[in-house]
């Protein structure tokens, strides 16, 4: 049996703030002892770690990522070796990606191919969500089985008409069987049949620049889009979950649901906290780095996403990390926005984004755990073995340095893409060690990690449903 001690540093999960020396056993935690009591002095261990000036974090859960994800005719650029290495230096040691249906396939040929992508590639851990492009009878009878196996989470899609795009009736069964077999619909809120019509509209009329793509992706068809999911969820009695939650008029869908204590929940990224329309606008094609969605919005809606994290009517944040290089990729929309590859890199810098918004006043260290790892883990039936650290839990263990300073840049950065979203962005605090199921993956900003550590997670059902 290995052991490890992490001595001197302040322990911070979503529950508490705890001055604590962390016993590690053969991967899990072991014990959290205050530092002044005769137990942690007592301690001794086959390593041992100084965290003193550090926060000692559980490791981040980011809930949504595309790992070598087929779209736009290309693949976003990040695999799952680059993409878990780049995760487990921004201090996320688990990540839950999507494995695709091909539309007129089965659930299992697309749940197959992605293991088959993550397999002995991952430097952290992994689990899968499904997206459904295609529901019928066979594929609902294939979500039970699913369901039984720890893929416990079905995505569709209001937008992408003729790519992944399922109208409400597909969507209603689908929450209907969800109901039933205690899956977790997730939904991509935009109403993609009349952006479809903008679109066209835009690029008649000679709109082709990347600040287009915002104009056209409506946030009242976002609104629109997530009233509609909450009612057929409701119709479904199924809980539902809206990913990339970006427009004010969205927030206000969910609250009213939360406020009618609806099993609604939302998530957004830092893209919508920190970017906006300004973006988009970069002269010489630059926008189309940025062009994602749902889109980046106007900079007035970053306050209602704030509060929102704060009162809880949205829950988590995620990246959405689907990143897909400027040269040679972004670039295949020249002339036209609707042909750029929708997505954008941050799977790395999630935790520091976050953090900042703890140095700006915006969220409390508890809070800031709570979003980025116990109520993704609670969400996705993970946790208590992630996004905590307690007795049991998987020893998934982030030392952070809470005044070191950094600027972000594409020239410094892991992720496999060739720019930055945040190029030159000045941020406090950093990542400094982390360790997954014990084993340090970066020590003191070197890196120690390999692909095919990280395993594969089946996952129990959402923790937030009776």
């Amino acid at each position: 049996m290995t052991t490890t001690v992490i001595r001197g540093g302040l322990v911070v999960t979503a529950a508490e703030e705890i001055h604590a020396d962390v016993l590690i056993e053969d991967g899990r935690i072991a014990a959290l002892a205050d530092r002044r009591s005769a137990a942690a002095t007592a301690y001794t261990a086959d390593r041992e770690i100084d965290a003193t000036g550090r926060y000692v974090l559980p490791g981040g859960v980011d809930a949504h990522t595309h790992m070598d994800f087929p779209f736009g005719g290309t693949f976003s650029s990040d695999d799952f070796e680059t993409g878990t290495r780049a995760a487990a230096w921004g201090g996320t040691t688990t990540i839950v990606d999507f494995a695709v249906q091909t539309k007129g396939r089965a659930l299992r040929e697309g749940l197959d191919r992605w293991h088959a992508k993550a397999d002995g590639r991952c430097a952290v851990d992994y689990g899968f969500h499904m997206i459904l492009s295609d529901v019928n009878e066979s594929t609902l009878k294939e979500m039970d089985a699913l369901v039984g196996e720890g893929v416990t989470s079905f995505k569709m899609f209001m937008a992408y008409p003729d790519v992944f795009y399922s109208d409400d009736g597909q969507i209603l069964r689908a929450m209907q069987r969800a109901a039933a077999n205690g899956g977790l619909p997730m939904v991509h809120a935009e109403n993609g049949i009349a952006i479809d019509v903008l679109v066209e509209q835009a690029l008649a009329a000679g709109r082709t620049d990347p600040r287009h793509h915002g104009e056209v992706r409506k946030a009242l068809l976002e609104a629109e889009a997530t009233h509609r999911a909450v009612q057929l969820a409701r119709v479904a009695g199924s809980p539902v979950y809206i990913v990339h939650v970006s427009a004010q008029e969205a927030v206000e869908q969910l609250a009213a649901a939360r406020g009618m204590d609806l099993p609604v929940f939302g998530e957004t990224c830092p893209q919508y906290l920190y970017l906006s329309t300004d973006e988009l606008a970069e002269p010489d094609f630059g926008g189309a780095k940025y062009v994602c969605s749902t889109p980046l919005r106007p900079r007035e809606h970053q306050a209602a996403l704030w509060r929102a994290l704060r009162t809880d009517d949205l829950q988590v944040v995620s990246t959405d990390h689907c990143p897909f290089c400027f040269t040679g990729q972004k670039e295949l929309g020249r002339g036209d926005f609707s042909k750029i590859p929708n997505g954008m890199p941050g799977v790395e810098h999630r935790m520091d984004l976050l953090h900042q918004a703890v140095v700006d006043g915006k969220l409390s260290r508890r809070r800031w755990i709570d979003l980025a790892c116990a109520t993704p883990a609670r969400m996705f039936g993970l946790y208590p073995r992630k996004g905590t650290l307690a007795p049991g839990a998987d020893a998934d263990v982030v030392l952070y340095d809470p005044h070191a300073e950094q600027v972000l840049s594409a020239e410094t950065h892991h992720m496999n893409v060739d720019y930055s979203a945040y190029e030159g962005r000045r941020l406090t605090g950093r990542v400094e060690t982390v360790l997954s199921r014990g084993e340090t993956v970066l020590d003191r900003g070197t890196w120690t990690g390999r692909a095919g550590h990280g395993q594969y997670l089946p996952r129990g059902t959402c923790q937030f449903i009776d």
